[in-house]
């Protein structure tokens, strides 16, 4: 080993500038949804896993700005569709929340959590119906998502709906109820 290669690899040495630029455009292409680039440079290297400072993968990055193409590109380059963020949050939360069912459909095609809770067990469904998200609603129920799941403070979808004013999701939700 050089020194010069030893020097590099001790734990005290900031991360080389141009590795942080770098990411940095590896996650704007996450963003902006270029598959084609995203699948040139998970070849050439960059993990599909990669994460930036909140923790919000590529995926997460993808399925948040409604890129479906980007999110299948790197679910099929091995991507984790449940990978959760800093807040714990996850793709299928963020896609909930965004209203992208395409990217529901994409993440649930390669194996995603359909209930994709959050550490205080706020499930995607929930999301969903806070929102008003009918048709995502009834995706994420028919791949099997729970209904009367609760949440930390016992809060069901149908709760969530009616304290949000959602009407719709809440008139849809009381159909289902048992």
């Amino acid at each position: 080993m050089t020194d010069h290669a030893h020097h590099a690899a001790s734990s005290q040495q900031p991360i080389d500038p141009e590795l942080v630029e770098l990411a940095q455009q590896v996650f704007d292409l996450a963003r902006r949804g270029d598959s084609a680039m995203l699948a040139a440079v998970i070849e050439k290297g960059v993990p599909p896993n990669l994460r930036n400072d909140k923790g919000d993968s590529l995926v997460m990055l993808a399925s948040y700005h409604g890129h479906v193409d980007a999110v299948r590109t790197l679910l099929e380059q091995g991507a984790d569709p449940n990978l959760r963020n800093d807040n714990g949050q996850t793709p299928i939360a963020g896609a909930a929340f965004k209203g992208y069912d395409a990217v529901i459909e994409t993440l649930l095609a390669h194996g995603a959590d359909v209930e994709g809770a959050s550490p205080d067990g706020r499930t995607a469904l929930m999301i969903a119906a806070m929102f008003n998200r009918i048709a995502i609603m009834d995706l994420l129920i028919a791949h099997g998502a729970d209904p009367q799941a609760r949440d930390a403070n016992g809060v069901t979808a149908l709760d969530a709906a009616a304290r949000m004013g959602a009407g719709d999701a809440e008139a849809h939700l009381r159909k289902l109820a048992p």
